[in-house]
């Protein structure tokens, strides 16, 4: 068998799971949103917190749970990082630096999980599983949480309130993240993903059965578990630097096929919730549709320039094989790559700086489409649902009507709310990326020069900004400036975006609905999935095409 046929078959394969868990998987998320009823053991968290789950909120309320509960966690994480040396389990590491810890902190915090550190040689056990792996449940039903109260925003009609923050946080938690999380770890043990509590052994280093003398240190650590909810919540922080190209985290082909799956699942699934929630399958089926346009072309553009056959390496090769793992090959190493930057899950099974210049490109942009293809968990689908106001904003210009969406004026206060929305992050990328170039500090953590290394500045920022946590492997972040500057864009980049979905869900759930007319904007159809994936990419070509055509369009077409 052909790589190339491998890798479409893979493809196929995946596809066909996805389609198996997306309407059980999104009926049973719709389910737990729409429920009245609480679990015993949610009943015993809220008394914990003190917080009443029937108490209905308006979006500044919901917004001011959101943003308390994620400030908390933020200090909480960062405080474990500077105590971590006097705490058991440490494995001998010290306490984390000032600038680490709040990078680290804010990036976990906010589901962006970039890490400017060496995982199995910065952080213990107690901070690995109480502190990292604990924020990869919660940010993930964070977004979730903000994603249904936009969905309720459209369902409901003559009143602001938006459901319970505290409700929809726990809910997330313990009815979906966790239950998928134990099962995906069950597999991944089974499938020889390491899942203990050792300290660190020494390895010895072998070349063909013999000993070469060398030898490397290697920790344990709950692996599986840690390794389940970093893909099912799009976090992507790996146990050890390697990420998912390590073989403590990720072993055979087949691992790596199911951690591409537990990342996809719940983003593409929760089209179907958004469906469900407002009454029409079909919109769910729209949105859909439109997020896997995107990912599938996505995907066949990264195959065929990972592919091509340029230069004698690459044609023995079978094509560009640098920085990918043999055991994964191109075909498996596209669809992850594609897949972990059009999520904001950030994982890796290669390393992005080492694909062809064009193939870096599709992953930077990937990020730059606003991580809504199918995006994050949450995060994917309000920005999907704001775009398509955008979209049917633009429908309205071209006909003289007022646009229209599930039933909803989409007027001024509701389009002022969404250009915010999508200016938030281009604006951030652009400035930071601008700023860091100018200084002759931020230059020095450069591996490369030229167009490469202009991306790997570019590629940073846009990550961050975009919390999606995937690095371009040439770029020393570990500064006092990278940490700072990029902590601070995840943050930006993950709660101002916010602030706008909650207002618009306001704003929409104030409104009364309006009748459907014969020049209503059929939004189920494929026209609109049409119009939806061309304004998606026309809004995002002419936001980043100038930084693009310095970077990885420059190198591609130099090469």
């Amino acid at each position: 068998m052909g790589p190339v046929l491998a890798g479409v078959l893979q493809l196929l394969a995946l596809i066909a799971a996805l389609a198996l868990a997306y309407v059980p998987l999104g009926n049973h998320m719709a389910k737990v949103y729409s429920s009245d009823k609480h679990w015993r053991v949610e009943k015993w968290i809220y008394k914990g917190i003190g917080a009443n789950p029937n108490t209905e909120m308006r979006w500044p309320a919901y917004l001011r749970g959101v943003l308390a509960f994620s400030a908390v966690s933020v200090l909480f994480l960062y405080l474990l990082q500077r105590v971590q040396g006097s705490l058991p389990g440490s494995l001998g590491f010290s306490s984390i630096d000032p600038d680490q810890a709040f990078n680290t902190a804010a990036s976990f915090a906010t589901n962006t999980n970039w890490q400017s550190y060496y995982g199995e040689q910065a952080m213990g056990h107690v901070v690995q599983t109480g502190g990292l792996a604990v924020q990869n449940f919660v940010s993930a039903a964070v977004g979730i949480a903000v994603a249904v109260a936009l969905v309720r925003g459209f369902a409901r009609s003559r009143t602001g309130e938006l459901g319970n923050f505290w409700s929809d946080l726990v809910r997330g938690v313990t009815r979906i993240l966790l239950p998928l999380s134990v099962v995906a770890a069950l597999v991944l043990v089974a499938c020889g993903v390491i899942q203990n509590f050792s300290g660190i052994h020494e390895v010895g280093q072998f070349f063909n059965g013999h000993s070469t003398g060398g030898g490397q240190q290697w920790n344990g650590g709950a692996v599986a578990s840690q390794e389940a909810i970093k893909e099912i919540g799009t976090n992507g922080g790996g146990y050890f630097n390697a990420n998912a190209a390590h073989p403590f985290e990720n072993p055979t082909p087949f691992t790596n096929l199911f951690e591409i799956f537990l990342l996809l699942v719940i983003p593409f699934a929760l089209t179907r919730t958004f469906g469900v929630m407002v009454g029409s399958v079909r919109q769910g089926y729209a949105i859909l549709a439109t997020m896997g346009a995107i990912w599938v072309g996505f995907i066949a553009l990264m195959m065929w320039t990972e592919f091509a056959h340029r230069g004698p390496a690459f044609e023995i090769a079978g094509g560009a094989m640098e920085g990918k793992e043999t055991r994964f090959g191109i075909g498996a190493s596209s669809i992850f790559a594609v897949s972990t930057t059009l999520t904001s899950t950030g994982a890796v099974d290669s390393f992005h700086s080492s694909f062809t210049g064009l193939g870096g490109g599709i992953t930077m942009l990937g990020m730059q489409l606003g991580e809504i293809a199918p995006g994050g968990t949450g995060s994917g689908l309000y920005g999907m649902l704001v775009m398509a106001v955008i979209a049917v904003f633009i429908a309205g210009l071209m006909v003289g009507r007022t646009p229209e969406y599930l039933g909803k004026k989409i007027g001024t206060r509701e389009i002022k709310f969404a250009a915010c929305y999508i200016l938030i992050t281009p604006a951030l990328v652009l400035v930071f990326t601008a700023v860091a170039m100018a200084l002759p500090t931020p230059a020095n953590s450069m591996t490369n020069s030229g167009a490469h290394g202009f991306s790997e500045i570019l590629y940073a920022y846009t990550s961050a900004s975009n919390n999606n946590g995937s690095a371009f492997a040439g770029l020393n972040a570990d500064t006092q400036w990278f940490n700072s500057t990029l902590g601070l864009a995840m943050i930006l980049g993950r709660f101002l975006p916010m602030v706008f979905v909650l207002a618009l869900a306001g704003s929409l759930a104030e409104q009364k609905p309006v009748p459907v007319t014969a020049g209503t904007l059929r939004t189920e159809k494929p026209l609109f999935t049409g119009l939806l994936v061309g304004a998606i990419l026309i809004i995002t070509g002419l936001t980043y095409f100038p930084a693009l055509a310095l970077g990885p369009l420059a190198e591609g077409l130099a090469s």
